[in-house]
């Protein structure tokens, strides 16, 4: 799975680890055409070389968006180009290493008045909380199911 470290230059969530992806832009068609265009310039991969598997739930995130994650594959040998503007770091998390529940750390966090699950896995010296990670459960929970 492709992963990112956010510049710690940008104004929303810098350093931390995240799938590409971001606003829609008045030109986006959709969850996925947003999708396709932030891989685009985030990490250099033309969209021509994503396969679509599908989408995981909407998510709503506490910085007040709803996120739709688009689940693809990309052929094993493409080139990423992060774009240091907005990427420090790209590197990859094994399925595998996603779906054994061994490595994933959950515990609970008052939000806007409500307790709301957190799930945090760590690889190589990333920490993966927040969104993302509860981004890779869902989709462990349902590759699992």
């Amino acid at each position: 799975m492709l992963l990112t470290r956010r510049s710690d230059h940008l104004r929303d969530h810098p350093g931390q680890i995240s799938f590409p992806g971001g606003r829609v832009e008045p030109g986006d068609a959709g969850p996925l055409a947003t999708a396709l265009r932030e891989m685009d310039e985030e990490l250099g991969i033309d969209p021509a070389h994503v396969g679509v598997a599908g989408y995981l739930p909407a998510q709503a995130v506490v910085t007040g968006f709803v996120v739709t994650p688009v689940v693809g594959f990309l052929p094993g040998d493409i080139a990423v180009r992060p774009d240091a503007r907005e990427v420090a770091e790209a590197f990859e998390v094994p399925l595998r290493y996603v779906l054994d529940p061994i490595n994933l750390r959950e515990s609970t966090r008052v939000v806007h008045g409500l307790e709301v699950p957190v799930f945090e896995y760590t690889y190589s010296g990333h920490r993966i909380w927040g969104a993302t990670a509860s981004m890779l459960h869902t989709l462990a929970r349902l590759i699992s199911a």
